[in-house]
């Protein structure tokens, strides 16, 4: 489809997109429509046609053989640029027509009646139209009868535009307008700069939680709440506009000089709370992430997924906004080069070490765990993140070697302290893919009987909960630890899966609670009233729950909550400074009993 910028608008745009698109349902119903049309009107033939600039596109005919033609050869472009109704009873009489290459060849129209297909917004997109190889006299009557026919193609093509691209609950454009959008704007060649703003309002797993606790009802008043504040706090330029492209996460299409930016948008949002209904409201707090981009430059699914993994990205960081850059996309594309070194560190020993996190027993505050924590010191790019080069050893193939580099010192610790006051059960992270090979679990336990300790002092953690359940060996692997001893959890809780009865699956014995869903315990009742129902039901289902908030312990003990773990307590350590840290807290805790 081409349509010159000078004679378009983005409304036009949509309106063609909706039409010209592949959709066998939707034509399927026009094909009812034109036959339905030429059974009233005593007309053979019958067909609607949209036209952009160059083509006329017959979306739907009955009796009627012609396809497309250029838009200067059709005869409902008469009707579309006049805006009325065109009926020609004998096409062979008609200066315009008499000679037409329609006319005197296939398919042959000697007679010819077409009104516009007006959309709610005024935009003409199309005709309905009913033709015959032979003449017909048409009364005022027949013309108001196929005004009426068109009115109701238009009243269905918008009712099912608006239901596949509405979100329900909002009544925002949903994404499928946004991809729409966005390619009409290449279609338009448009190169105005654009900037795309994910902003995420509500996290899926609080969400989750709050209609599992409250009901659907409150969630939509917030969902509905959040639609109808965001203009308001914005205060939206013309042009921009917003879309619901998943549960609580509104996008925001503007120009890339708007004065709205991810950053700017958090500092627009501040302090905002939305309405659940009865009463009760809920703080909310909110995350953002943009990338700037050229229509055309860059595909529609692509932009949108820039956007995305700066969203994620920020997540991650717990930075309120950030900008997409080439950089946030390395921790998805392979580094050969990262990868190279990696498998050096592993195979010399240099750069990599563990930190470890200890955790703490919030009714005696007493140190009852450790989590290692693997961590690089990159020779050129300085102290690296697991969360950058973990997948870097996924991508290639060393996920093994390193889960061995990483157990082997976990075990080393606990084979120095044997016997020791100091000793802690160790807890390790592991990914599906360690949990999926053959004998991993007579791997660690053989490891265990070398140096004559108990398998309970190790402990695993699942990293990939939602891979874990797709994948039968993995749940297989895990099963077998446990029959062994080894400890099982669970990390951030609800973040990546949706059903409690997921749990019922999987062999555990502790849960850590994603922070998403304690973040605001302090300050707001609901954050309050669903972490009390999860600590209680995961009680119940007789789990340890581990939660990572310090400032929360005082209400999550009360609720029941076990284990803490926070640098509200202590930051992650290096190995000997973690033995002092573990000394001075026994005796501390020692003199205070």
């Amino acid at each position: 489809m081409i349509i010159n910028s000078d004679s378009n608008n983005g409304p036009r745009l949509r309106a063609l997109q909706a039409l010209l698109s592949a959709d066998e349902s939707r034509d399927e119903v026009l094909r009812k429509f034109v036959q339905l049309s030429s059974q009233t009107l005593g007309i053979p033939g019958s067909f609607i046609s949209v036209l952009d600039d160059d083509t006329q596109y017959v979306r739907a005919s009955h009796n009627f053989s012609l396809s497309h033609s250029s838009r200067e050869e059709s005869l409902c472009r008469h009707v579309v640029d006049s805006d009325n109704p065109v009926v020609v009873p004998d096409t062979l009489l008609d200066i315009r027509f008499a000679t037409h290459s329609l006319v005197i060849g296939a398919p042959y129209i000697r007679f010819y009646a077409g009104v516009p297909l007006k959309n709610s917004e005024g935009i003409v997109v199309g005709t309905l139209c009913v033709t015959d190889t032979k003449p017909h006299p048409f009364s005022a009557s027949q013309i108001t009868t196929l005004r009426m026919l068109a009115a109701l193609v238009i009243s269905f093509l918008e009712a099912l535009n608006s239901a596949s691209f509405t979100d329900p609950v909002t009544a925002l454009p949903n994404r499928q307008r946004l991809i729409q959008d966005l390619q009409n704007l290449t279609a338009a060649e448009n190169q105005t700069s654009r900037r795309l703003i994910i902003i995420d309002c509500i996290d899926m797993p609080r969400a989750c939680e709050l209609a599992r606790s409250m009901g659907m009802g409150p969630v939509e008043n917030l969902l509905k709440d959040v639609a109808t504040l965001l203009p308001l706090r914005l205060r939206l330029a013309a042009g921009d506009r917003l879309y619901t492209v998943a549960t609580g996460r509104i996008a925001l299409l503007t120009r890339q000089g708007s004065h709205l930016s991810a950053e700017r948008v958090i500092e627009k949002l501040e302090g905002i709370s939305v309405d659940l209904g009865d009463g009760l409201a809920i703080a909310l707090t909110i995350f953002t992430g943009e990338t700037d981009f050229i229509p055309g430059e860059v595909a529609a699914q692509e932009i949108l997924r820039r956007a995305v993994s700066a969203l994620h990205e920020a997540i991650a960081r717990g930075l309120s906004s950030l900008h997409f850059v080439e950089v946030v996309n390395e921790r998805h594309t392979q580094d050969p080069a990262l990868i190279s070194d990696l498998a050096s560190a592993l195979r010399e020993g240099q750069g990599l070490w563990l930190a470890w996190q200890p955790r703490i027993c919030l009714h005696s505050g007493k140190p009852v765990g450790l989590e290692a924590l693997i961590r690089w010191r990159h020779p050129t790019r300085g102290e690296l993140s697991p969360a950058f080069f973990v997948p870097q050893a996924e991508q290639g193939q060393l996920l093994s070697v390193l889960t061995n580099w990483m157990t082997d010192r976990v075990i080393s610790r606990l084979a120095r302290l044997k016997n020791s006051h100091i000793q802690l059960p160790i807890i390790i992270n592991v990914s599906a893919r360690d949990f999926s090979h053959k004998g991993f679990a007579t791997m660690l336990e053989n490891k265990m009987l070398k140096e004559k300790l108990p398998n309970a002092l190790l402990g695993i953690e699942c990293l990939e909960t939602e891979r874990m359940l797709e994948n039968p060996a993995a749940l297989s692997g895990m099963e077998m630890l446990k029959l062994r001893g080894f400890g099982i959890s669970l990390d951030d809780f609800v973040t990546g899966y949706r059903n409690i009865s997921y749990l019922r699956r999987m062999p555990r014995d502790a849960i850590k609670i994603d922070r998403s869903l304690i973040r605001n315990i302090s300050s707001d009742t609901s954050s309050r009233i669903i972490s009390r129902s999860i600590v209680t039901m995961l009680k119940e289902l007789d789990y340890t729950v581990l939660v990572e908030n310090g400032e929360a312990d005082t209400a999550l003990t009360e609720y029941g909550s076990n284990q803490e773990q926070d640098y509200f307590y202590a930051r992650p350590l290096p190995e000997a400074e973690l033995d002092q840290w573990l000394e001075w807290r026994l005796r501390d805790l020692g003199k205070s009993s």
